[in-house]
């Protein structure tokens, strides 16, 4: 069995991975804005429903990358709490 200062450790570890994710995710989200932002002015005025079905399925995207952020740094802060027991 791990003793309690390896499983600090290993949760220390686990949060600078998922600490790391939200970087990727922070990029992805700006990247999705700029894309709905450029295909919005690209697109404008036009009455095609693929534009609006496109618009809404990026506004979409960025939305769940947000709840992904959420969710990461919620784990985060419960795995902190449960290092913070041992």
């Amino acid at each position: 069995m791990a003793s309690i200062e390896e499983v600090r450790a290993s949760i220390n570890l686990a949060n600078d991975k998922a600490s790391e994710s939200l970087g990727a995710l922070q990029q992805a989200y700006s990247s999705l804005e700029e894309a709905q932002g450029v295909l919005i002015r690209a697109t404008e005025g036009s009455g095609q429903a693929d534009v609006s079905e496109a618009n809404g399925l990026l506004a979409q995207a960025v939305d769940s990358i947000q709840g992904v952020q959420q969710s990461v740094q919620a784990a985060i802060s419960a795995s902190e709490g449960v290092a913070n027991r041992l």
